[in-house]
């Protein structure tokens, strides 16, 4: 089954074969991406608990996202919405529009059930070209302020601006 194909980019289910071309490719660039993240969305796929929409470029892995059914934290968790969660592109592949097409596809199985899809972007400036790009998509914030490590923050509240400092966002489809 494919997604979407373009030239030689496709966008597809996972595969099997995509969890360790995932590690090597993270790890050769310095991320830390540890195979049981991986397989766990693959086996979760394969429950059907999640969709996992990788990009593929002349049969490399190139990037991807899970498409969770129903938002399970933060201020969307259990209201029957989708959420986008953890958007990757391997740096070797990015500002060639595979980000763009991969929320494409995700916000088009979204719209097939739902009128609305949401989701979580971090805060600190790791996160400022997908903070820029959720914007020019039209997802705009939910009103709920921060949330740290899946709690709403209170006024005044201490966090630290590490990856689980996050705003959540939605978008009308």
């Amino acid at each position: 089954m494919l997604y979407f194909q373009e030239g030689d980019l496709i966008i597809r289910p996972m595969i099997n074969r995509d969890i360790q071309q995932f590690v090597s490719a993270f790890s050769a660039q310095g991320w830390h991406k540890p195979a049981d993240l991986f397989e766990g969305y693959y086996q979760k796929q394969n429950e059907h608990k999640i969709s996992v929409l990788v990009a593929e470029i002349d049969h490399q892995a190139a990037g991807y996202v899970t498409l969770l059914p129903c938002a399970d934290k933060g201020p969307f968790a259990f209201k029957n919405l989708p959420e986008i969660v953890d958007l990757n592109v391997l740096i070797k592949f990015q500002n060639k529009g595979i980000g763009s097409k991969i929320m494409d596809t995700a916000e088009s199985l979204s719209k097939a059930k739902h009128n609305l899809v949401t989701l979580a972007v971090g805060l600190h400036s790791g996160y400022g070209a997908a903070q820029r790009m959720y914007i020019k998509r039209g997802y705009i914030p939910d009103g709920t302020g921060i949330w740290y490590r899946g709690e709403q923050a209170e006024q005044y509240s201490t966090c630290e601006n590490d990856d689980d400092l996050n705003l959540y966002l939605f978008k009308l489809l």
